[in-house]
């Protein structure tokens, strides 16, 4: 009885501290297990802003859990929070004008109000893009992806896109990143909403990433609209939660970061039909403990560009062209919400070289987007926004 009692209150013990470690309402905030096989220490990966040639500004504060930026000019923002409110801040004054007309958001654990993207023809349109998580009329929950028309601080023309089929009652991995081609195809990400085994599923938008038009219908050239079953929206599939995605205009590339479990957060190159492995390869563990899937690679499964052991709990990204850190072109920029903005150097479509910056700050980076300037602007979940400018 008493070896009996023993055991289960250590079984108690575990499952109590690997909750403690892993929330998922929290954007997985805490790791317990250090890193069995790291290529380089902390010491050599980071550089301060100064050893790196740049400069912070805090040019945003006081918000609420933001999540993404847009720049409507270089004078004024869209900041997206994830509580359901999107503001309109005017840089020069300081003014804020929350927009209304948004669309009905629920915040279920790391679900809420993400990303938003203009149309490469804002100029013209004034169509926005927004990802938000809302109940699904199939029960529980899941991601959901609209396009509006914003007048002035209000949004018109309000339509749903897609309502991912990927509802579940679990509050994890809503995915929500977006991003437009050169041709016009908005490309859209969905997490596996913890339920992995659905991210080999063609069947099941959990763990893929969708390509559309820009109002919404679904290309005939996407690559499984001939397969039996297969969702026509399906682009690739195999991911956990990719919540960064951007496009290389120059090489004409898509890139998507994917947060992993304990390790094996991704840098993918995104090509159609491509099967990237979550959950049957990962370079990642259990959060208690073990193995997963079969492995670090199959040989009809992709390989990521970069991976990272330990997780870096990888969240926004943007492809880095700008000349104003000629230095960075061809970078992957990474927010970590571990608290460093991770810069990968791509040589082609390889890995070179990666370096961190902003650590020791406390803070939980969630996304990175380029200014018409060509500055790195960093969202901190803390209620900041940052400014990388180079130092003269």
């Amino acid at each position: 009885m008493r070896s009996r009692s023993l055991l289960l209150l250590n079984l108690i013990c575990v499952v109590g501290v690997a909750l403690w470690f892993y929330q998922p309402w929290s954007g997985e905030r805490k790791r317990l297990f250090g890193n069995e096989a790291i290529a380089a220490s902390s010491q050599e990966l980071h550089l301060t802003p100064e050893a790196a040639g740049f400069k912070v500004d805090v040019v945003v504060e006081g918000l609420d859990l933001p999540w993404d930026l847009a720049f409507l000019g270089p004078d004024e923002i869209l900041v997206t929070e994830k509580a359901g409110r999107m503001l309109r801040i005017d840089l020069s004054s300081g003014q804020r004008h929350a927009v209304s007309g948004m669309p009905k958001v629920t915040v279920h654990g790391q679900g809420g109000l993400h990303a938003v993207l203009l149309h490469p023809g804002f100029k013209d349109n004034q169509l926005i893009y927004l990802s938000y998580a809302d109940r699904s009329p199939d029960g529980g929950y899941t991601t959901h992806f609209a396009r509006a028309r914003l007048q002035g601080n209000a949004l018109s023309d309000l339509r749903l896109l897609l309502q991912a089929k990927a509802a579940t009652g679990r509050g994890q991995h809503f995915g929500g990143a977006m991003a437009f081609d050169d041709e016009g195809y908005l490309f859209l990400s969905v997490g596996d909403r913890g339920e992995r085994n659905d991210a080999q599923n063609l069947e099941r938008h959990n763990g893929k990433i969708l390509r559309l038009t820009d109002d919404g219908r679904v290309p005939q050239s996407n690559p499984f609209v001939l397969r039996d079953k297969a969702l026509p929206e399906i682009w690739s599939y195999g991911h956990r939660n990719p919540q960064g995605m951007d496009f290389d205009h120059a090489a004409g590339r898509l890139w998507a970061v994917e947060h992993g479990p304990r390790g094996g957060d991704e840098v993918n190159l995104i090509e159609p039909g491509v099967n990237y492995g979550w959950p049957v390869i990962t370079y990642g563990k259990e959060y208690v403990g073990g193995s997963i899937g079969q492995g670090t690679a199959r040989d009809d499964m992709a390989q990521p560009v970069h991976h990272y052991v330990p997780s870096i709990a990888t969240a926004g990204m943007a492809y880095y062209q700008s000349a104003l850190f000629p230095q960075w072109r061809d970078s992957v920029l990474v927010t970590a919400l571990r608290g460093h903005l991770n810069r990968v150097q791509l040589d082609d479509t390889r890995f070179a070289t990666e370096q961190r910056y902003l650590a020791g700050r406390g803070l939980r980076l969630r996304a990175v987007r380029i200014s018409p300037a060509g500055e790195p602007w960093v969202v901190a979940d803390d209620g900041v926004i940052l400014r990388l400018r180079p130092i003269p």
